[in-house]
């Protein structure tokens, strides 16, 4: 299975954090599965970060590099992925999570979060 894997479960699994569900650490460890982190999620840590510094351990340069290193496969983000999100129906307001959403679409991966409002989305989710 390929997954794009929400920023949030990205920041957990590089922390080795307790908020990571056992769940989502079986799907993150399965042999034949591809993960990768979307350049929209550095992005948004580095504009979330600039704002709120305390909320995050680490630079956006530090972030894509950790993922790197934990075995993620970096994907861009195109402008198929930005057009796509006006096609979305309003369930989210973060502009990150939709663009997450739109680009697991495009893309055909499921998108692998906790975030309750993207499963909403259908198919394209899978909660952990």
């Amino acid at each position: 299975m390929k997954y794009l894997v929400d920023t949030h479960l990205l920041i957990w699994t590089v922390l080795n954090s307790a908020k990571l569900s056992d769940r989502a650490k079986r799907i993150l460890e399965e042999d034949d599965g591809e993960y990768y982190f979307s350049a929209a999620s550095v992005w948004e840590i580095a504009l979330k970060r600039q704002k709120h510094p305390e909320q995050f351990p680490f630079t956006a340069t530090a972030a894509k590099d950790l993922f790197l290193a934990a075995g993620f496969i970096e994907r861009a983000v195109s402008s198929k992925h930005s057009a796509a999100v006006e096609d979305l129906p309003p369930i989210h307001g973060d502009p990150f999570d939709r663009l997450l959403v739109a680009q697991a679409q495009c893309d055909g991966l499921k998108l692998l979060t906790h975030d309750q409002m993207i499963v909403q989305y259908g198919d394209v989710a899978v909660e952990v």
